[in-house]
Order: structure tokens, then sequence, then C-alpha cells
């Protein structure tokens, strides 16, 4: 009984362990996006610029970036060591996340082709660029850690 209690010990630890790294990696994108669309705000404002492009796809990403620390610091605030059924509640959620971020990188591609050809509005190919990118982000981070936790047997 003892060896089976010591399995699944260091099974809870190692899926600690990637949820840990998993919530790490989404405040560090969240934050660099935060920080690099005020960097380029800031630059935009400094150099007396107008581009639209450029404005709205840094506020899109300032805006998601904001979204995901806050959503990333809840889920690091309440990490904690998980059992068979708290695996499977974790990969159900990474799974509709991933659809979700999904979604998100094809509405901001469908927004981004809107602005270019349909309505030659650089404004909105710029947010619908910066949600691509964070729709992107997220996804490739999500597939990341589910490929990391692997097949639930």
């Amino acid at each position: 009984m003892g060896t089976i209690d010591g399995k699944l010990n260091m099974w809870a630890d190692t899926l600690y362990a990637l949820e840990r790294g998993h919530l790490l990696r989404l405040l560090v994108w969240g934050a660099s996006s935060v920080l690099s669309a005020t960097l380029l705000i800031t630059w935009l404002v400094w150099k007396r610029e107008t581009a639209p492009m450029l404005r709205h796809f840094a506020i899109q990403s300032a805006l998601a970036g904001g979204v995901i620390v806050l959503v990333a610091a809840w889920g690091w605030h309440g990490l904690e060591m998980r059992d068979f059924a708290g695996l499977q509640r974790l990969l159900n959620l990474l799974w509709f996340d991933a659809g979700l971020s999904s979604g998100y990188a094809a509405l901001g591609a469908t927004l981004a082709m809107l602005g270019w050809r349909g309505f030659s509005r650089p404004s909105i190919t710029g947010a619908g660029l910066g949600i691509t990118v964070q729709g992107i982000a997220l996804l490739l981070f999500q597939l990341r850690i589910i490929a990391a936790i692997g097949p639930v047997r």
C-alpha cells in the first residue's frame, strides 16, 4: 500500500509543478504584453504619431495582457495538489480554454481581414491583429501543458 501512495504523491507533485509552471508562463506573458503595449503607446505619444493600427494593436495587447495576469494570479492563489478528479477538471478546463483561444484567434483574424479589405480601417486591423496574437499565444500555452500532462489512464 505504501508504494501506491508514494506513486500517487509523486504524480501529484509532478502535476503541481506543471500547473505552477503554466501559471508562471501566463503571468510572464500577460505582464510582458501590458509592458510592451504601454511602451508602444508611450512611444507613439512621444513621437506624436497617430498610427491607428499600432495604437489599437497595443490597446488590445494591454487589455488582454491585463486579463491574463488577473486570471493567472487567481489560478496561482488557488493552486493546490490535485487528485485524479482534479486532474480531469484541469484537463477539461484547459481544453475548453484552448477552444476559446482558437475562437479568439479566428475572431481577431476575421476583424483584421475586414479592417484591411472590407472597411479599409487600420484601427480595426490593428485590434484584430492584437486579438489574434493573444489568442494564438494562449492556445500554444494551453496545448503545451496538455501535452506535458499526457494521456490520462
